[in-house]
């Protein structure tokens, strides 16, 4: 499947101009911003850690193979990605046991960086946002275009997709999915289970904010909207008034579209309708959604982009610094921006 199926059209207009990306780990860089006081004692024992060219789960086996526990002991908030320069938080279920010598673990492309000890595990999605540091190389672009569009995100964000790394090589994901929902049945496979559900539910999702692009509602709230806070789970009905929120406007507050699951929609108006409409062109995927037990959710529809900043380290290339939520991509930051290299388009770096 191509981009345009999977996500939806550009909310600002075509590319400003062509890059590489990721042609080394420091190109893309992520460090996670956990958001979570460590105590300094209890069962867990907290790793800060730096990975180059390897994936989170590959060190999560490196960590418990030194320590010498099970990988289920292992834990940790977010997927990165391999081809990346990582540092991110694991944690290890040490119950009556002293930190063990994790020395076997380390080399050219893990170093832990800090440890801690402390009550409770990492849960997944635990961290409150990723911070980037993005490397845009051999760039051809109309230099005032692209600055102007770097102002325009700064000021009103970008749609809020799910990346196409979300939905594997040439969507991949998605067709395991629609196989199995055809089915009725599930991969007995944690690992793979997990991964056709979230393909289908961001999927769904990005069909929902696809059209709402289109519209040009994606960044507006409507009566019928749920809405939501940048960093909240929870949500709440637009009237009348809550169209005038000051909030939205300063993209704190943002309306949302539902990641499936079973329940009912809550939205309303026109908006309940379109959703509903769209559920309905894609029944089997949602049906086999909700019976997987799934609870609804909500996710905004606007990517707020904190902290974007950016400078040209030489004629060529684009460096930018900005943070997002966790949970989401980076790519999708890049893709209102530029257009990668026809060899550098089947790249797919994670965002979390």
């Amino acid at each position: 499947m191509d981009e345009l199926s999977l996500l939806g059209p550009r909310a600002w207009g075509e590319p400003c101009g062509l890059a590489r990306f990721k042609q080394t780990p420091e190109d893309f860089q992520v460090d996670e911003v956990l958001g979570i006081p460590l105590s300094g004692s209890g069962e867990h024992l907290w790793l800060w850690v730096e990975k180059r060219d390897l994936n989170t789960e590959e060190a999560a086996r490196r960590l418990a193979g030194a320590a010498g526990v099970p990988v289920k002991a292992i834990s940790y908030a977010g997927l990165k990605d391999r081809q990346a320069l990582t540092r991110q938080w694991f944690s290890l279920h040490l119950p009556g046991k002293a930190d063990p010598d994790l020395s076997r673990a380390e080399d050219a492309q893990l170093a832990i960086l800090e440890r801690q000890r402390h009550s409770r595990k990492l849960q997944r999605g635990a961290h409150a946002a990723n911070r980037f540091t993005l490397r845009l190389t051999a760039l051809e672009a109309d230099r005032p275009l692209l600055e102007a569009r770097l102002q325009q995100i700064k000021a009103q964000g970008v749609p809020n997709y799910y990346g196409l790394q979300r939905f594997g090589f040439d969507g991949g994901n998605l067709a395991e999915a629609r196989h199995w929902a055809a089915q009725g049945s599930l991969p007995e496979q944690r690992n793979r289970r997990s991964r056709v559900l979230s393909a289908a539910r961001a999927y769904l999702f990005n069909r929902q904010l696809a059209r709402r692009v289109a519209e040009g509602s994606w960044n507006r709230a409507e009566p019928g909207d749920l809405l939501a806070f940048t960093a909240s789970r929870s949500f709440f009905m637009a009237g009348e008034a809550e169209c005038q929120d000051p909030r939205l406007a300063a993209l704190d507050l943002h309306p949302t579209a539902p990641l499936w699951g079973e329940g009912v929609l809550e939205s309303g108006g026109r908006i309940a309708l379109q959703e509903q409409q769209l559920l309905d062109e894609e029944r089997v995927l949602a049906d086999w959604l909700s019976a997987a037990g799934l609870r609804q959710e909500r996710r905004i529809l606007r990517l707020p982009i904190a902290h974007l900043a950016w400078h040209h380290p030489d004629p060529e290339t684009l460096q930018l610094h900005f943070v997002l939520p966790s949970g989401c991509f980076a790519t999708v930051v890049v893709r209102e921006l530029l257009a990668l290299h026809p060899a550098d388009a089947t790249e797919s770096p994670c965002a979390y």
